[in-house]
């Protein structure tokens, strides 16, 4: 049995159908000079019909979990399709599914684009990620969670930057937006990320004079050797950034 798909809040702009670029314009996005017409928002009762039939066609992406969908998708479906989809239904139903906190979540996780054979074709760009962990954090935060949902963005923006391989501050250059909380959130993450470096390079360069294994370093500093496994494996990685220009 098909899921009725959810009614979604609307972030400022959706995902667009014919890129499928990003589930919303970053906050850094330029200030028209004239503001647009404001877009119509997707109709639940319009979408509804096109997002259960892509659900019997391809319940890989479109099924009870949601994936990811490469750039492009809107062009694919309707080639695969033609005499079955009408071009502008299928835009009215994927800005509807794209809009929806199950799509922005599966963005926000890192998982990669998807086709429609359900393999993995392309990384999520790191702005594209941030911009939807922003994005439910607001949806999350407006239904007044009761837990702490800043604490719970800052360690998901902490992995998104480690899973990006970037280096914090590049990361941070690349997705600052206008949203001055965000970017404050987002400024001490970095700082602590940066804290925390510093700590482990300092206990890497202390292993490596020592001329001890790791177990016998570990005794030494009174660590436990996972612990200290963990930080010297950090700091190797950090420094495999730096070489690679990463930084």
């Amino acid at each position: 049995m098909t899921e009725t798909p959810e009614t979604p809040e609307t972030p400022e702009t959706p995902e667009t159908p014919e890129t499928m670029e990003a589930p919303e314009t970053p906050d850094n996005a330029p200030t028209p000079a004239v503001a647009p017409k404001a877009r119509r928002r997707p109709q639940q009762s319009e979408a509804l019909p096109v997002l259960e039939k892509l659900a019997g066609l391809y319940p890989q992406l479109f099924g009870a979990v949601f994936q990811p969908l490469k750039r492009g998708i809107f062009q694919d479906l309707l080639q695969a399709h033609p005499d079955d989809l009408d071009a502008a239904a299928l835009k009215t139903a994927l800005a509807f599914h794209t809009r929806s906190t199950r799509y922005l979540v599966a963005v926000a996780e890192g998982r990669q684009r998807h086709d429609l054979a359900g393999q993995s074709v392309e990384p999520m760009a790191p702005e594209h990620v941030h911009h939807a962990l922003l994005e439910v954090f607001r949806r999350r935060q407006a239904r007044g969670g009761k837990d702490d949902l800043v604490a719970t963005l800052r360690r998901r923006i902490a992995h998104a930057i480690e899973r990006s391989g970037l280096a914090p501050q590049a990361y941070a250059d690349l997705v600052r937006g206008r949203d001055e909380h965000a970017n404050r959130v987002l400024d001490e993450v970095v700082q602590e990320i940066r804290s925390a470096a510093a700590k482990d390079e300092a206990t890497l360069r202390a292993f490596e004079a020592s001329a001890r294994t790791v177990a016998e370093f570990a005794d030494m500093y009174g660590m436990e050797v996972r612990l200290a496994e963990q930080a010297l494996s950090r700091a190797q990685r950090a420094r495999a950034r730096v070489t690679t220009g990463a930084s």
